[in-house]
């Protein structure tokens, strides 16, 4: 299997794929190459729809021409608990920026959530994150500052009085109520707006129905998110689907 970064040969083969509707593990194939490669090259340029060729290979070239010289040989990546793979945990993280970038998350937000996710604490300070991301601390702080309003990270600090920045299972959640809680102002507003607009005109039936469907689905998602927060959550060394969790010393003791 080849490897090294993809050739403009290769990028041009991927873009012929999306454009066939290939899936991404088909592209791969073709390339010769692991899903994930063509998976992260994807989603970091631009997504399905809007992958180019030309410019994710300009993209590529800027990018190492910003990160100058490559490290010395013989320099080896930060060692991963539990025997991890380290160059897979960075194109997981790089996965996961591009699809919360996809998803409406400007891209150094989106760096700092992967960050965050792929870490066992869940939680990182300030200088953590920006000598991970290689950014700095302004930007990491601008970060947070915009995912903590979105309510998807939290702080507090620790016994040394530094600020962590933390994900855990139930920011999802607060951050669904937060969605519902805008969907409820949006449909207060809009039939504020079937008594201004008079009730049974086409622009005052739009509304109706968009207050409608909204409350509808608000409804539906509370109800899920605080059923799937009940009965999903799983913690470290759980079984799930049945399989037996990881066995350490303790439970080889018991």
């Amino acid at each position: 299997m080849p490897g090294g970064r993809l050739t403009q040969q290769e990028r041009q083969q991927i873009a012929l794929g999306l454009a066939d509707g290939l899936a991404y593990a088909e592209i791969a194939r073709r390339l010769d190459r692991p899903t994930s490669t063509v998976t992260r090259e994807v989603m970091r340029n631009g997504g399905p729809t809007a992958y180019r060729a030309d410019l994710a290979h300009r993209a590529t070239e800027r990018r190492a021409h910003r990160r100058g010289p490559a490290s010395p040989k013989g320099s080896e990546p930060t060692p991963q608990p539990y025997g991890r793979d380290a160059e897979a945990v960075r194109g997981l993280e790089e996965t996961l920026t591009g699809v919360l970038n996809q998803s409406g998350l400007p891209r150094m937000m989106a760096r700092v959530m992967s960050c965050l996710y792929t870490t066992d604490a869940g939680s990182l300070t300030a200088s953590e994150l920006a000598r991970r991301l290689e950014v700095s601390p302004a930007s990491v702080s601008k970060a947070i500052t915009f995912l903590e309003g979105m309510e998807l990270v939290r702080r507090e600090r620790d016994e040394r009085r530094r600020e962590r920045y933390i994900v855990d299972d139930d920011l999802w959640y607060q951050s669904m109520i937060r969605s519902v809680r805008d969907n409820a102002r949006f449909v207060e507003a809009a039939r504020e707006g079937v008594g201004v607009l008079g009730p049974g005109t086409p622009a005052a039936t739009r509304l109706e129905n968009v207050a409608r469907f909204l409350d509808f689905v608000s409804e539906s998602l509370v109800r899920a998110a605080e059923q799937a927060r009940e009965v999903l959550y799983t913690r470290p060394g759980t079984p799930t689907d049945g399989g037996a969790g990881p066995t350490g010393p303790e439970q080889a003791q018991a």
